[in-house]
């Protein structure tokens, strides 16, 4: 025999580990955990921690939280996607998701939720808390049966009640560096928790008809454009002024206190054009504008909690 052929040359063994991910169908499973909406939720974690840490919290910390915080939020995704494959066939935006396209099946992906599930728990458990460990769980809980299973279908306050969920992670982050949850840690929490309805209702009222087409009572849908634009603004501003209270009881400095009111009063006043905007067209447009900042502001906001930590530039 020779050389050549007992050897695997490159290009060869990149053709084997190509079919072999193929075989395991990797990427559908992750699809399967909503990686972007992972990290927006790891977004909010870190710099609580930081918080409360009032400085650097050990990598290792950092890093065995973050971890469990991935394997519970994608535990959830998954369940998610599981319980909501009949709407996601109907929805254009949802069309290509795994359960729909068929590249996994139910029990599998039911299967692949409770594992990661389980090992969120434990590995939070073990290698950070039990109360981290046992928030997480909680919000996979509250986001699967409250959420999906009942508000989503039947409430047009689905996407209020069920943000809880999504604000857990500033829970979680808290109590790992102290094992208890402070009033800041419940201030960060009521933050995202008013934060989504504007946030996510921005993208309602782009894909209000996939909404009306899959019986969803999404707010814009039910209630309409403007009334929506509305609500927004209301809950914005209730975002703007937890952001400022934020600065008073953590004891937070001018760097922080800036950014809030400079980057707040901007999400407010991209829900307040919304409310003006009388085209539809534009005021799809302008929705999808909104939602991307939406993301910026909340990304922004939490840096510079860590970077007013970090920095020292207290009040």
């Amino acid at each position: 025999m020779t050389k050549r052929s007992s050897v695997l040359w490159p290009l060869e063994y990149a053709t084997v580990l190509t079919a072999v991910a193929q075989k395991i169908r990797i990427g559908p499973f992750v699809a399967l955990t909503k990686p972007r909406i992972i990290e927006l939720l790891l977004v909010t974690t870190v710099p609580t921690m930081v918080l409360a840490k009032q400085g650097l919290p050990s990598l290792w910390l950092m890093v065995a939280t973050v971890v469990g915080g991935a394997l519970a939020a994608g535990g959830a995704n998954a369940y998610n996607m599981y319980v909501d494959r009949d709407i996601d066939a109907i929805m254009h935006r949802t069309q290509k998701r795994p359960l729909v396209t068929g590249d996994v099946s139910p029990k599998e992906a039911l299967l692949f939720a409770t594992v990661i599930e389980a090992l969120a728990f434990g590995w939070l458990w073990f290698a950070v808390n039990p109360l981290s460990a046992w928030l997480a769980l909680s919000a996979c809980a509250f986001y699967v049966f409250v959420y999906t299973m009942w508000l989503k279908r039947t409430s047009t306050q689905n996407i209020v009640i069920g943000g809880a969920a999504g604000a857990v992670p500033a829970l979680v982050g808290w109590s790992s560096v102290t094992e208890t949850v402070g009033l800041e840690a419940f201030i960060l929490f009521a933050v995202i928790f008013f934060w989504t309805p504007p946030h996510f209702w921005a993208l309602a009222i782009k894909y209000e008809r996939d909404y009306t087409a899959a019986n969803v009572p999404m707010m814009p849908s039910v209630a309409g454009h403007k009334k929506t634009a509305v609500q927004m603004t209301a809950y914005a501003v209730v975002v703007f002024a937890l952001t400022i209270w934020l600065w008073y009881v953590g004891e937070l400095g001018w760097l922080y206190l800036g950014a809030s009111i400079v980057f707040g009063a901007a999400f407010v006043y991209g829900s307040f054009r919304l409310v003006l905007q009388t085209d539809q067209v534009l005021q799809e447009k302008q929705a999808m504008k909104y939602f991307t900042f939406s993301i910026s502001y909340l990304f922004v906001l939490f840096s510079f909690v860590a970077i007013d930590q970090l920095v020292g530039f207290g009040t």
